[in-house]
């Protein structure tokens, strides 16, 4: 007898409740003991017996021209005037001390342990200066019992079971913290405030940040899958320094003076100020034009080559070979470079890394780790300035290869066209795919010198 459909639920129903609401439960239980450990925690930290002489203010730092810094920066000043003591708090601190080879393996697994560090507000504004950034002071205007709640999590924070946290780009970094504590503190106004969906996706986001450095934002858009392309609600924008300044500066304060209601913002001041980064030109503008414009003027270098073993059979060769083969080989070694790594990048981090924006990109049908062998045939052709010779063992590899590439290119073309992705393809389908066929069709009619029939049948 088939059972009916309510059976069926009924049965799911009690399966989900023997077998997975007792883990559910071990694991809810879990986290609030932990959250009721932590509240423990925080009513057991001293504060200053007046609240009043605690003055906290908001630092917001300009995006910088280096790669960690173009999202720009957020910290947390906190004057006390009883004690006479001025500490910057800043959550961007993270450890090198094992070298940069041990950290950037680490950053690729997606082990990135950054810290809560503390510092001086000379020192601090001594730093940016060095880097040429702007520096942004506001005063926030926060009651008593607010302060003290904001007092209590960063004193806590500094303890060193608490100091450390585990990094996300998105969702835990130095200003996500400032943004969780300052809400904590508000009761929760800052989040009830902002609940609706943004126009624009992390992928929008992440452009815009980098137009200043053009190749890592080309890079980190060929690196990040489908999980940045969604829209981003106005919560999860507060990770950017210089929105989370500007969205607090639309709040008004539970503080009243002078009969007035006072903002959350007040008393801005710029510390220090510099001219923002340049812009740079767009990346995908120059992959195009760098594959593109030496492929036209070389196939303009083509000339016909008769083959001696077959009357009527000919192949495809370049004039000045001296010159224009070693623009060949130099055009193979940047496209093998980049697509390879590119490639490597990809597929290693979907098995090692805990990076999930990384995993499962449909960019690895245009770039792959295997194109790093390229490298060798673009030497070749840089010094010996001739095709690469097959052999009737390496014709098939070869053949086979390129015309596998070219599918691959034919497929991810027609995805981006008519939108069979979650994923943004659209700028590569445009900008890289065109150039990067062109290339591979020139290389498979030139780069390669045929192997010649072992028997000849007249």
């Amino acid at each position: 007898m088939i059972p009916s459909r309510h059976t069926l639920i009924l049965q799911t129903l009690q399966g989900f409740a023997r077998y997975c609401l007792p883990s559910l439960l071990i694991i809810l239980t879990s986290i609030a003991a932990q959250a009721q450990t932590v509240n423990e925690e925080l009513q057991q930290v001293a504060v200053p017996n007046d609240m009043r002489g605690v003055h906290f203010y908001l630092l917001t730092i300009d995006v910088g021209d280096r790669v960690w810094d173009n999202f720009g920066h957020t910290a947390l000043r906190v004057h006390d005037e009883t004690t006479n003591t001025d500490t910057v708090f800043n959550w961007g601190g993270f450890d090198m001390s094992e070298g940069v080879m041990s950290f950037s393996w680490n950053f690729f697994k997606g082990i990135m342990d950054y810290r809560l560090g503390t510092n001086s507000p000379s020192a601090e504004f001594a730093m940016y200066r060095s880097q040429e950034r702007t520096v942004w002071q506001d005063k926030i205007n926060l009651t008593n019992p607010q302060k003290e709640i904001l007092y209590r999590r960063l004193i806590w924070n500094l303890e060193p079971d608490n100091i450390v946290y585990a990094y996300q780009y998105f969702s835990d970094n130095c200003t996500t913290k400032v943004r969780d504590y300052l809400d904590e503190a508000l009761a929760g106004k800052i989040s009830q405030q902002y609940t609706s969906v943004t126009d624009e996706t992390f992928r929008d986001q992440v452009q815009s940040h980098y137009e200043s450095v053009s190749l890592i934002g080309f890079s980190l858009d060929v690196l990040m899958n489908s999980n940045i392309d969604r829209f981003v609600s106005e919560w999860e924008e507060l990770y950017l320094p210089l929105r989370f300044r500007e969205r607090l500066l639309e709040l008004k304060s539970d503080v009243a003076e002078n009969g007035g209601q006072l903002m959350l913002l007040s008393d801005s001041q710029i510390i220090i100020e510099f001219a923002a980064p340049t812009i740079e030109t767009d990346g995908y503008r120059v992959a195009s034009l760098i594959l593109v414009l030496p492929v036209i003027l070389l196939t303009l270098m083509l000339k016909r080559i008769p083959q001696s073993y077959y009357a009527t059979h000919s192949r495809f060769g370049l004039k000045a070979a001296a010159i224009n083969f070693r623009i060949l080989g130099l055009l193979a070694l940047l496209t093998a470079v980049f697509s390879g790594i590119y490639g490597m990048l990809m597929l290693g981090s979907w098995f090692v890394s805990d990076h999930v924006d990384t995993h499962h990109n449909i960019n690895l049908l245009l770039f792959w780790p295997t194109d790093l062998l390229g490298i060798l045939v673009g030497l070749r052709w840089i010094i010996l300035c001739r095709p690469w010779p097959m052999t009737h063992n390496s014709a098939p590899f070869i053949n086979y290869y390129l015309l596998a590439h070219l599918i691959a290119m034919l497929a991810y073309a027609s995805i981006a066209i008519f939108g069979l992705s979650q994923q943004s393809i659209s700028d590569l389908a445009l900008y890289v795919v065109p150039g990067f066929a062109l290339f591979t069709v020139f290389i498979w009619v030139v780069g390669f010198q045929p192997a010649k029939p072992r028997n000849m049948f007249f």
